[in-house]
C-alpha cells in the first residue's frame, strides 16, 4: 500500500517539523504550503512533449533499527518528465546524505534512529505554470534535525524550470527585490520582538542579531531567492510570488521558515522579457 502521509507523520512523531513564520511574523503551517491556484474552468494540465523517460517517483517507507525513511511524491508530477527528474534528483541527494551518515556508524547504532522525512506536494498546476513544494527534515545526530525546504516551478509550454537567476533581468532589479523583501522581513522581526516581554538590552540584542541574519540572507543575489511559490490570478497568470526562506537563512532555527509575498506590480518592472507574460499586467 502506498502511504502518502508517511513523511509528514514521521516528522510529527519525531518532533522535527518546526512552525513557519508568515509575512506577519506569526506562526504558520510547518509545511509553508500555499493554496493551489484557481486558473478558471478552462484550465487543464498541459500535455508534455518532452521525450525524456519519466522517473518512477516511487514512494518510500523503510524501517531499520538504525534509521527511518519516508518519501512521497504527487502523482501529477509524472505528467512532466523534466519536473519529475528534478524531484527525483532532490530526493536521491537527500537519501544519499542519509545513507552516508548511516554507513559512517559502522556496526554501531545511534542513540536515536537517524531519519529522512520528505514530502513533495503540488502547489499549482495550470497549462503554463506548475509548482511543487518539498518539505521535510533529516536527522543524523545532534539536538534536532536539518530542515529540507525547496520549491520547483515548472513551465510546461517551455519544458523548463523557472529559476531565480533567470527571473530578474539585471542587477538593479535584484537590488529592488532585495530592498522590498528586507523591509518586510525587518517588519516581521520587530513584530515578533515587540510581542515578547523583554528587557531593553535583550530586545536590542535580538533586533541586532536578527537584523544581521536578514541582511546576510536576503542580499541582492539570485541564490538568496531560489525558492518561491507562484500565486495565480483568475486569468491563469501570476499575481504574486511568495518567496520562501528556510530556517537559518534569515533567522535562527527556532524561527522556522520565513515567507515574503511580493505582488506582480512590484516584480514586473524587473522581470526578464521572456517571463513577463506569465505575470498579471505583463
Amino acid at each position: 500500500m502506498r502511504m502518502r502521509s508517511w513523511p509528514l507523520c514521521l516528522v510529527a512523531v519525531l518532533g522535527l517539523a518546526g512552525c513557519g513564520v508568515d509575512e506577519s511574523g506569526r506562526g504558520g503551517p510547518a509545511d509553508g504550503s500555499a493554496a493551489t491556484a484557481e486558473s478558471g474552468p478552462a484550465a487543464a494540465p498541459a500535455r508534455s512533449t518532452d521525450p525524456r523517460p519519466v522517473p518512477a517517483l516511487e514512494d518510500v517507507m523503510e524501517r531499520d533499527p538504525r534509521y527511518l525513511v519516508g518519501i512521497s511524491f504527487p502523482d501529477a508530477a509524472r505528467r512532466y518528465p523534466g519536473l519529475a527528474a528534478a524531484l527525483d534528483a532532490y530526493a536521491r541527494e537527500a537519501r544519499a546524505d542519509l545513507d552516508e551518515a548511516v554507513a559512517s556508524l559502522g556496526d554501531g547504532r545511534p542513540t536515536a534512529p537517524y531519519d529522512l522525512a520528505l514530502d513533495f506536494s503540488m502547489l499549482v498546476e495550470t497549462p503554463r505554470v506548475v509548482a511543487v513544494q518539498a518539505e521535510g527534515s533529516t536527522y543524523t545526530g545532534g539536538a534536532h534535525g536539518n530542515p529540507l525546504v525547496a520549491r520547483f516551478v515548472w513551465l510546461p509550454q517551455q519544458e523548463k524550470m523557472l529559476e531565480a537567476r533567470d527571473l530578474i533581468a539585471d542587477d538593479e532589479g535584484w537590488r529592488a527585490l532585495s530592498d522590498h523583501v528586507r523591509e518586510q522581513l525587518h517588519a516581521q522581526l520587530f513584530e515578533r520582538v515587540d510581542a515578547w516581554d523583554l528587557e531593553p538590552d535583550e530586545r536590542q540584542q535580538l533586533v541586532r542579531s536578527g537584523g544581521r541574519m536578514i541582511e546576510d540572507g536576503s542580499g541582492p543575489e539570485p541564490g538568496n531567492f531560489e525558492h518561491f511559490e507562484p500565486q495565480m490570478g483568475p486569468d491563469g497568470r501570476i499575481q504574486a510570488l511568495r518567496f520562501v526562506f528556510p530556517p537559518y537563512q534569515v533567522g535562527p532555527y527556532s524561527d522556522g521558515t520565513h515567507y515574503v509575498t511580493v505582488p506582480a506590480e512590484i516584480l514586473l518592472p524587473h522581470v526578464a522579457e521572456d517571463y513577463r507574460d506569465l505575470f498579471v499586467g505583463g
